[in-house]
């Protein structure tokens, strides 16, 4: 019985040079993957937060000083509601 088990590694072909790119982008994908992730979870630094803070406390502050523009006109010509005999 032993002699008729095969034992011997599976033959493996080599990767091509099509599955080489994509196996190493999928593992730069994962890569970005998981620096995204660990940016949301620990957002940026501090000092950096107050000067995004201050420059939009800026643009709020303009955003409430401009005043509004005209209102748009209301269309002076009714629609006919008859429509044209041929």
């Amino acid at each position: 019985m032993s002699a008729e088990l095969d034992l011997s590694p599976p033959e493996v072909p080599e990767p091509t040079f099509l599955e080489s790119v994509l196996r190493y982008g999928l593992f730069l994908g994962a890569i970005f993957q998981l620096i995204c992730i660990l940016a949301v979870i620990f957002p940026m630094s501090k000092g950096h937060e107050h000067e995004e803070m201050d420059s939009a406390e800026g643009k709020s502050t303009e955003q409430m000083k401009k005043p509004k523009g005209p209102a748009p006109q209301i269309r002076q010509k009714p629609k006919k509601e008859s429509k044209k005999k041929r």
